[in-house]
């Protein structure tokens, strides 16, 4: 199966994980993702249905808009890869813009345009809830045109819910199978990359992760595979579970120099 990207940059995202990911998924009817972020997952698996949540509701709103305008929003989008909004006070303009915006299209647009301009990829928000993530400096940003169709078409069989994981995993019933991308357990104090919208998913949301996906395989019988950092911490959080280290990926760090390969580990909650 030929590896489908997200047209979203997205820190953390699964493309590279996919293959591994997808030997590990059990078969269903149904993949339900709490923790959809870029889709790569969604994309690259051939599920009869989908139902994909995320807390972030820039995020659910671009995809919904992305399955029912799709024409309307690639044209549109267009303009913004046109080289002329690639400059730092054009792109200060157009975040000002989008933190003000009440418009559920024009933020969609922008939130897309944002991604694929501001550094890395990131999507981060300060208390107030204002994306702050500055300029990129791209030479010249990818439109995703391809990708967005792509995106568009398998949408046609996905159910996108700004919601949290809870609400979203108590949607799983017979025939379902969960997919869980929490956001990473830190590798250190300085590592906690996890205020990835204004809600922090502290230890403890972590520790309930696990146990409603031990709740949800033991008395639904609807398999959970979470993925996550390789760790003591971690390893104690899914003892229940069945795990598969997955070797080296290369960790966030602004720095290149402080990129090093860590392992990962898939935790499979089954009956």
């Amino acid at each position: 199966m030929k590896k489908s990207r997200s047209f979203l940059k997205w820190a953390g995202g699964k493309y590279p994980l996919v293959d591994t990911i997808r030997e590990y998924l059990p078969a269903g009817k149904c993949l339900i993702e709490p923790f959809v972020g870029a889709g790569s997952v969604f994309l690259n698996t051939d599920y009869e249905e989908y139902i994909l949540g995320d807390i972030n509701s820039d995020l659910i709103n671009l995809y919904n808009i992305v399955k029912d305008r799709t024409d309307e929003i690639v044209n549109d989008a267009r303009e913004f890869f046109s080289g002329a909004y690639n400059q730092e006070d054009i792109f200060y303009q157009q975040r000002t813009e989008f933190n003000q915006s009440t418009d559920d299209y024009r933020r969609a647009l922008l939130f897309l345009y944002l991604n694929r301009h501001c550094y890395n990829g990131l999507c981060r928000y300060n208390l107030s809830g204002e994306f702050n993530v500055p300029f990129g400096r791209y030479k010249k940003p990818y439109f995703p045109e391809s990708e967005l169709y792509f995106f568009a078409e398998k949408a046609k069989r996905a159910t996108f819910f700004c919601a949290n994981y809870e609400q979203i995993m108590s949607k799983a019933s017979e025939g379902a199978v969960v997919y869980c991308d929490p956001p990473y357990a830190p590798l250190s104090a300085t590592a906690n990359f996890t205020a990835y919208h204004t809600n922090n998913f502290n230890v403890s949301e972590q520790q309930r992760l696990a146990e409603l996906a031990q709740e949800i395989a033991k008395n639904i019988g609807v398999p959970v595979l979470i993925s996550n950092h390789d760790t003591e911490l971690t390893r104690e959080w899914y003892r229940e579970a069945k795990l598969v280290v997955v070797k080296g990926r290369r960790t966030i760090s602004s720095n290149a120099a402080g990129r090093i390969k860590v392992n990962e580990l898939l935790a499979l909650y089954k009956r």
